[in-house]
């Protein structure tokens, strides 16, 4: 069964993080399983695969779940934006200043 087979069997972030053998802290896993396996799909779709052996399937795809981890232990899944409704969404500009009297009714 090749890699890509033993992949689509796994139920959840970690089986995927063991068969791969990557280490993870379980803090920045249970905030950001979905959006790291779909990095991680993003970064496997841009590589040829094509005629790759098992061994160099198996390296593919541990590096690109480690540099997926690594993108979302670094910051949040707000900031990287994987999937389209986050994508989509407008992000305030910080310290932009709001002067009280706005806030008010008054006109």
């Amino acid at each position: 069964m090749s890699v890509l087979d033993q992949l689509k069997r796994q139920s959840s972030a970690e089986d995927f993080f063991s068969l791969l053998g990557v280490p993870y802290d379980p803090s920045v896993l249970n905030v950001a399983r979905l959006h790291i396996l779909r990095r991680m799909g993003e970064y496997l779709r841009r590589q040829d695969l094509e005629g790759l052996d098992d061994g160099a399937l198996m390296a593919a795809c541990r590096d690109h779940l480690a540099k997926a981890y690594g993108d979302f232990v670094a910051s949040s899944p707000l900031d990287q934006r994987v999937f389209k409704v986050l994508k989509d969404a407008v992000r305030p500009k910080r310290g932009a200043f709001v002067p009280l009297s706005a806030l008010t009714n008054e006109g």
